[in-house]
């Protein structure tokens, strides 16, 4: 158990994102949320602030935080502010919650490597927040595409890996 871990990500509609992390290799759970904003018990309809955001619970000796945001940076565009999609707002924006330092800093050097690749036409406008608290969204957003499999997404795998 000591080498179960979790981050915190957001990238746009939260469905779409979880539905790619949760069969990736290492990954041993997720459950889609809100994050990084104003109000306690955030709401589908009230979340100010908040991002839709995912929490991805993984085997750090099967796949790394790293290895993690490598592939969050190749399954939406890090480079629109506030939109992916159709989804437009903050709620939508790419953004990192680094619980420590160490998270922090893995992140600056994935972002440079991610904006040295010039793979996406603009520069990365993700942020880095720091982790505040998660709040698990309703029951019937989590593992919403695979209830709804014709569900909305615009998440998809756009390049091989930047690592």
């Amino acid at each position: 158990m000591e080498n179960i871990k979790k981050a915190y990500i957001a990238g746009g509609c939260f469905w779409g994102m979880e539905e790619l992390f949760r069969v990736r290799p290492g990954v041993k759970d997720t459950t889609v949320g809100y994050i990084g904003g104003q109000n306690d018990n955030p709401t589908y309809e009230n979340h100010p602030g908040h991002a839709e955001g995912i929490e991805i619970v993984y085997d750090a000796n099967e796949t790394s935080y790293e290895e993690l945001l490598d592939y969050f940076f190749r399954i939406h565009d890090p480079s629109t502010v506030d939109q992916q999609g159709n989804d437009i707002g903050s709620s939508y924006r790419s953004a990192i919650f680094a619980q420590n330092e160490q998270e922090k800093n893995d992140a600056v050097q994935i972002i440079d490597i991610v904006d040295n690749s010039h793979r996406w036409s603009s520069k990365v406008v993700t942020t880095l927040e720091p982790f505040t608290k998660f709040w698990p969204a309703e029951d019937y957003h989590q593992d919403y595409l695979l209830k709804k499999p014709n569900g909305y997404t615009c998440h998809f795998e756009r390049f091989g890996t930047f690592l």
